[in-house]
């Protein structure tokens, strides 16, 4: 409750940085070194949300500057994007101890915060890396092999947009094969952007 009542006082993605950076609602932030918010541009068209902060980026402060990151920059850059032109978050701001997953609780107490992120960002098209981003904002107890590559409708709060589930890069860089998988939904998302 806390946490939606502060999410939703926020009036701009500023605003909830700083609500987020005073947040104590949520253990994660006792252990991280410091907030993971966001990266990119956030008049982008398109964001991008994952679970959680890992090592690097809990570090750097910044979502997707690791092994995955830099996956996820060639991913981007192979359809014309770059960070200039994509928003990126997670939908838990913390890095979990250990980069264990975060609990569902840890999750649940999050959720307000990516979701009024998302609102304030208002992008055309919102896609989720990995199974639990994509299970916690669209709604879904199916796996990410079966939503990868499907469209979504996301209500933001102010209008309702396109979201696309797809392979977070962490489990791209275990599972190589799936790569495959992944171009063909980084290739939708050039074709809906085009449009």
């Amino acid at each position: 409750m806390a946490a939606r009542e502060s999410a939703g006082s926020a009036k701009d993605l500023e605003e909830l940085r700083a609500v987020l950076a005073g947040f104590a609602g949520c253990t994660l932030a006792a252990t991280a070194t410091q907030l993971v918010f966001a990266d990119g541009n956030p008049q982008a068209r398109v964001m991008f949300v994952g679970e959680a902060p890992g090592r690097d980026e809990d570090i750097a402060g910044l979502p997707f500057v690791g092994r995955s990151g830099k996956l996820l920059d060639l991913m981007l850059a192979a359809i014309g994007l770059d960070r200039t032109k994509a928003y990126i978050a997670n939908v838990v701001p913390w890095r979990p101890p250990g980069n264990r997953t975060p609990t569902p609780q840890e999750t649940a107490i999050c959720l307000p915060f990516i979701r009024r992120q998302i609102e304030l960002a208002n992008p055309d098209i919102l896609v989720c890396l990995g199974q639990p981003a994509t299970q916690t904002l669209l709604a879904t107890r199916e796996g990410i092999t079966k939503t990868r590559g499907r469209w979504f409708k996301y209500d933001t709060g102010s209008r309702e947009i396109r979201a696309l589930a797809t392979y977070h890069p962490a489990f791209l860089l275990r599972s190589p094969l799936q790569k495959r998988f992944a171009w063909r939904d980084f290739l939708a998302l050039k074709k809906a952007l085009a449009q």
